[in-house]
């Protein structure tokens, strides 16, 4: 289709262009191509298989009868088509109707170059040529179809991220789409019968500047959605890092509360071997062994061998006591000695504020569980941060969708806990099995 239509004028007496069924093909193709890079709906197996073919058979009918149509009705047609394929698109993935317009515009770009592209060279060897072989004929339509959605995928595959869900914008949206429209009118205009400084002469010329035009487009797009993500990343990363420094904040000012408390309980100490000093009553010597007693099991507990993980655990700890929270552990501090002090921070902080979270939500007080293990196992560090929960959750990739009504601001936290592990070489594995969430981190323990 091309401006010839909308102008009324019959392009078949100058020369044939792109075939409907080869259009339909192309489009249909750009949006698989889209669909099995995105995550998708509830449409899966041959239920996904039957919606696409059917999705191929009304593209195709549609286009075919639709053949013919000029001036505002060619327009109309060509909304029609791309309206299928935002439908096709929004109905098997995963993603709002924003996120499905803005892959809509490359979908469309791509099919309109492959199929430019492929005509081209199909007209010059068909009717310049003269090799009327069908085989020939589809073995170029096979390989220039093939080529273009390789280069794509691996395009795709390169700036996509199944982890990090783009969060596309009314303004990304309107850039793309203004864009492709720009393109595929400037692609067009060569078409036109009146005489502008893109009208060409020869058919060959009027290829040429359409393919190179829709070449020039799908460059355009990719490269603003490059710079997209760049921004996207950048301010991922702040957010991270934001968090990781209030992590680190939040451990200094436990550690002076710690150490408030440290004075009170030496304190208290001294206070009960001055009572033990005088006579006392046989019920209060025993009331003051059990004072004595659960001091030494409060030391014995918050000694871990690192006293960046012991301040963490005992605030944390205090908290989930405050809220009816039982938070087991049993970790040797010492294998993370060679961690700073701010990873330390940013690993256990986001880990347990995460698990803390998720507890306070149970309305049973008896399943608020945490159990933290820290212990080094075949040359590895090995933390386990577990913890009970109810309800069912939901994976983006390799973490759980916040359940949290406002997303963008949210779900940093284990982010921000992985991008500190692999700074050491290590990998965050997150499950889920028998209602425990585990987070399990594993770093190699580098021999001195």
């Amino acid at each position: 289709m091309s401006m010839l239509d909308f102008l009324g004028i019959d392009m078949t007496t100058y020369f044939p262009d792109i075939p409907r069924s080869y259009t339909a093909l192309a489009q249909w193709l750009a949006c698989m191509q889209c669909i099995m890079l995105v995550k998708k709906r509830h449409i899966r197996g041959i239920c996904f298989a039957g919606v696409s073919l059917a999705m191929l058979a009304l593209q195709t009918v549609f286009l075919c009868m639709t053949d013919g149509l000029y001036g505002f009705w060619w327009f109309v047609c060509m909304a029609g088509s791309v309206a299928l394929m935002l439908f096709f698109i929004y109905m098997c993935c995963d993603i709002s109707g924003m996120e499905a317009g803005y892959c809509c515009t490359f979908s469309f770009m791509t099919a309109e170059f492959m199929a430019s592209l492929e005509w081209q060279i199909d007209y010059f060897f068909y009717y310049d040529i003269g090799w009327k072989n069908g085989w020939f004929r589809l073995f170029w339509l096979v390989l220039i179809y093939g080529l273009v959605l390789g280069a794509v995928w691996y395009t795709d595959r390169r700036l996509s991220s199944k982890e990090n869900k783009l969060q596309i914008t009314s303004h990304e949206l309107i850039s793309n789409i203004f864009i492709s429209l720009s393109v595929f009118l400037m692609s067009n205009l060569g078409y036109a019968s009146i005489r502008t400084p893109f009208t060409a002469k020869f058919h060959g010329e009027l290829f040429n500047i359409r393919t190179i035009v829709d070449l020039g487009g799908l460059a355009v797009l990719y490269a603003n959605h490059a710079h997209f993500i760049e921004r996207h990343t950048s301010s991922e990363l702040e957010k991270i890092e934001n968090i990781l420094h209030n992590q680190h904040q939040q451990y200094h000012q436990a550690q002076e509360v710690m150490e408030v408390i440290n004075y009170k309980y030496h304190d208290l100490k001294h206070f009960i071997l001055a009572l033990r000093a005088e006579e006392n009553t046989a019920d209060r010597k025993r009331a003051l062994d059990r004072m004595e007693a659960e001091i030494e099991v409060y030391e014995a507990q918050n000694n871990t061998g690192n006293q960046v993980l012991d301040t963490l655990l005992t605030t944390k700890n205090l908290y989930c006591m405050k809220h009816d929270i039982d938070m087991t552990y049993v970790a040797d501090g010492k294998l993370l000695d060679f961690m700073d002090e701010m990873d330390i921070c940013s690993i256990f902080g986001n880990a347990l504020d995460n698990a803390v979270e998720c507890e306070e939500k149970i309305p049973d007080k008896e399943k608020r569980m945490i159990h933290i293990t820290v212990m080094a196992k075949n040359k590895f560090l090995i933390i386990r941060v577990e913890n009970y929960y109810e309800n069912n959750l939901e994976f983006d990739g390799r973490f759980p969708v916040t359940t949290k009504e406002e997303k963008r601001l949210h779900g940093y936290g284990l982010k921000s806990l992985r991008y500190t592990v692999q700074k050491y070489g290590g990998e965050v594995d997150i499950d889920t099995k028998d209602n425990w969430f585990i987070v399990k981190v594993l770093i190699p323990i580098k021999e001195e």
